[in-house]
């Protein structure tokens, strides 16, 4: 899930920083892992220290276009699909007869989405307004999974994201409203919204909401550019009165560990557990009660066991749906034809301006096709059946995703 920003490069040594005076945390970290950083070759660098000579500390970012070498090839609509990469650790959890125990397994499912990332400082493709990305999910065990995300605003950019597996009894929706600054040796993105978690097989445990930390990508003007999640998440069950508070460390000059996460669980005011770890390698956690320490998550054992999903055929595909979309951005990236995927990024981005500016003439807005916004959460124009088979040949056909015939 990480990698939402741009990047620039060590080529920046020396460069007059906007402000005049930089924080002392405001550099890249000196022991990041090679795959956490990105150096640029000298005709990147030109375009980036054009680029920055614009910015100034504190600007919005959302409204500035990045280079195409700063993007992973697949958009921010695919990328949310990275937290429902490793299902088997949800799925049961309504049968585990302890809340404590379903919130833990809650928490397992979020902490091991964001070891997903493309190698250096990359960001996904900004989707357009009505954008959207649809796939399913076929699991071993004959049941499925089915996955719908939109973007249902431009300005604000906001996505919203709807995924359910009838069988296995989950549904994990929500938004994210990404907000980038430029801070002058780093550029950060406050990921605002939230993951809403709800098992089906226990209605009474109501909604577990997730928050998001923040990233930041360092290093943009000198030193060595990395990638970090930072600050303060939170998890919460409001029925059951469990919290926790997760804090993603980021790393100073001298000290602390890369990747770092650290978490306090709460059952009201009783503290219960606590998790700690590398979000990159692996998080435990340790119960207060009796001190002993389970493994949450070992990306390094079990990163690389990602459940596939399968996608139309982008022959098949809506005009609007993302990979048919980008289909010739993506493709110049894989050829490392930066002047092809430049006119590619432009041609989507122009036509999109346009198709706004004749809604606009016409005194329309936009009408989101999948998601409709109710007290300010957007959720999805369907509701599940209570029934498995009924849920699931619904959601099948809204989706035109059908499974074929066991």
């Amino acid at each position: 899930m990480m990698g939402l920003f741009s990047s620039a490069s060590s080529h920046f040594r020396g460069t007059v920083v906007p402000n005049n005076k930089q924080r002392d945390d405001d550099g890249a970290p000196t022991d990041t892992e090679p795959d956490d950083t990105s150096i640029l070759d000298d005709n990147e660098g030109s375009i980036i220290t054009s680029l920055i000579s614009q910015l100034r500390v504190g600007m919005d970012l959302s409204r500035v276009t990045f280079p195409t070498f700063v993007l992973e090839p697949r958009s921010m609509l695919e990328r949310i699909t990275d937290f429902m990469s490793h299902p088997d650790l949800i799925f049961g959890a309504e049968k585990m007869s302890d809340p404590e125990e379903r919130f833990i397994r809650v928490l397992q499912y979020y902490l091991a989405g964001w070891h997903i990332k493309p190698k250096g400082v990359k960001k996904p493709y900004n989707p357009i307004l009505g954008e959207f990305f649809r796939c399913r999910y076929d699991y071993p065990d004959g049941s499925h999974g089915f996955y719908i995300a939109e973007q249902v605003s431009h300005h604000p950019p906001i996505s919203a994201f709807y995924y359910v597996s009838p069988a296995n009894r989950i549904v994990i929706m929500g938004e994210l409203r990404p907000k980038s600054k430029f801070l002058g040796n780093s550029v950060s993105t406050n990921m605002e919204g939230e993951n809403r978690v709800i098992l089906l097989g226990k209605p009474e445990d109501g909604e577990y909401v997730i928050t998001m930390p923040n990233m930041y990508a360092r290093g943009i003007l000198f030193g060595k550019m990395v990638l970090e999640l930072g600050d303060t998440c939170n998890a919460r069950n409001d029925k059951h009165g469990l919290v926790c508070d997760l804090e993603f460390k980021t790393k100073g000059f001298f000290s602390g560990t890369y990747n770092a996460i650290a978490g306090k669980i709460r059952h009201n005011s009783t503290e219960i557990g606590e998790v700690s770890g590398r979000w990159s390698h692996v998080m435990e956690h340790k119960s207060t009660k009796t001190a002993s320490k389970r493994v949450l998550f070992d990306a390094v054992k079990d990163g690389q066991n990602i459940t596939p999903k399968w996608v139309l055929p982008e022959d098949e595909q809506e005009s609007n749906e993302s990979r048919r979309l980008w289909s010739h951005l993506t493709q110049a990236i894989v050829d490392k034809d930066m002047e092809a995927a430049t006119n590619a990024k432009s041609a989507v981005e122009d036509a999109q301006r346009e198709q706004r500016k004749t809604l606009e003439a016409a005194g329309e807005k936009h009408v989101p096709r999948f998601f409709v916004c109710k007290n300010g959460r957007w959720e999805p124009k369907i509701e599940c059946p209570s029934d498995p088979v009924e849920a699931e040949r619904l959601i099948g056909e809204w989706l035109t995703l059908t499974p074929p015939p066991s």
